[in-house]
């Protein structure tokens, strides 16, 4: 089965255009006014971790990376509801005690980031890893039902 084959991946393409640029748009909206409440010295939301996502064949499913650097994996939670992968957990802020800190820049805090998938997958079959501060979940796409069936026609005068 060759990549964007019309069983796996022509349905991603055309489902996913109305969300194709949203979530870039809403990141960069971020980070301009981000920058502008730096400089007034209001903190931002928190923590939100960046993702990956994109398509592959062989067997056809999709991947999600999370970037997400000094979280312990038993304060991660994933969940699967339709089309959207939901990655919740906390970056714990280290002890403070004996510290001075000139500078805070690594955010921390719980999260919660929804990833919008681009094609109907097989929730129960999805596997997730974690090394090195990135996750990795792969769900397998679910295969489009495109036989034909005959429906019967029932009188109803009668």
């Amino acid at each position: 089965m060759k990549l964007g084959g019309p069983d796996t991946l022509a349905t991603v393409n055309s489902e996913r255009d109305l969300f194709a640029n949203f979530e870039r748009m809403r990141r960069e909206i971020d980070e301009l006014f981000g920058d502008v409440f730096e400089r007034t010295g209001i903190r931002g939301r928190g923590f939100s971790p960046s993702v990956d996502v994109y398509y592959t064949d062989d067997p056809p499913r999709a991947v999600v990376k999370a970037d997400l650097a000094g979280v312990v994996i038993e304060d991660l939670a994933l969940e699967i509801r339709g089309r959207q992968l939901l990655i919740a957990g906390e970056r714990r802020a280290e002890k403070a005690e004996g510290r001075l800190f000139q500078q805070i820049e690594i955010e921390h805090g719980p999260f919660r980031r929804s990833v919008e998938l681009g094609a109907e997958v097989v929730a129960d079959e999805a596997k997730a890893g974690y090394e090195d501060g990135i996750l990795v979940v792969e769900v397998p796409l679910a295969r489009r039902d495109d036989s034909a069936r005959r429906v019967r026609i029932e009188d109803g005068g009668e």
